[in-house]
């Protein structure tokens, strides 16, 4: 069904809110601006904007709908033989190599990296969605694998996930709050998504041995012993 006139002058004006907004929140702060200055800037009333963004969180985070869906539809959508953590890996390095937004490493990320990090209501909000996503990732494990309620496998797999990509993501963040480019970053990036995937896929079963302890006892794996 086409879009009608209505539809679409709504939808255009949501955008323009936020695009202003935006652009303020990267001049002068999110903190330092308030939601009647970005009303003002949008020619547009205070309640206006509180009926297209609930919360003035809203007026950044706009796609974060979007965002809260993405491994969901990720996992959704994998390629015939390709488990759920390659599917992840194979959008991630996507993302990274064209440059999209959607896991935040695009051009001119390093601005509002910085800008969420100075800010605890962005940061607080953020930690909401990356919970979020992590959910509907496991509601989307558990729908493809068609699990019991009471298997805790879509769960914890949901979780492994979404530590990966956070640790990468945080990885990034904290170079970028050091003043280097997405682009910079990016072949090191790379690398470490491999490494970090491949550790995923394989376990960490062998991970962090306790070896002193073998060798002290004789042989005997005294780091596994039961009491």
């Amino acid at each position: 069904m086409s879009e009608g006139l209505r539809e679409r002058k709504k939808r255009e004006t949501r955008l323009r809110i936020s695009d202003i907004a935006t652009g303020l929140f990267m001049m002068r702060g999110f903190d330092n601006v308030t939601v009647a200055e970005v009303a003002r800037a949008a020619d547009v009333s205070v309640n206006t904007v509180f009926n297209y963004f609930p919360a003035k969180e809203d007026l950044l985070f706009d796609r974060q709908d979007e965002v809260q869906e993405l491994l969901g539809r990720v996992v959704r959508a994998r390629r015939p033989g390709e488990s759920a953590a390659e599917a992840v890996r194979r959008d991630f390095l996507d993302a990274l190599d064209t440059g999209h937004y959607r896991y935040g490493l695009h051009e001119g990320s390093d601005v509002s990296t910085r800008m969420i990090s100075a800010s605890p209501a962005l940061t607080a909000r953020l930690r909401e969605m990356n919970e979020l996503r992590e959910q509907a990732l496991a509601k989307a494990l558990t729908d493809e694998t068609e699990a019991d309620p009471d298997d805790l496998t879509p769960g914890l797999v949901a979780g492994q996930i979404c530590a990966t990509l956070h640790t990468l993501m945080s990885y990034a963040a904290r170079r970028m709050l050091a003043g280097e480019s997405a682009e910079t970053i990016a072949p090191d990036l790379r690398r470490q998504t491999d490494l970090a995937f491949r550790l995923l896929e394989s376990g960490v079963g062998d991970y962090c041995i306790r070896w002193e302890d073998i060798t002290q006892a004789g042989g005997a794996d005294t780091s596994r012993a039961i009491p």
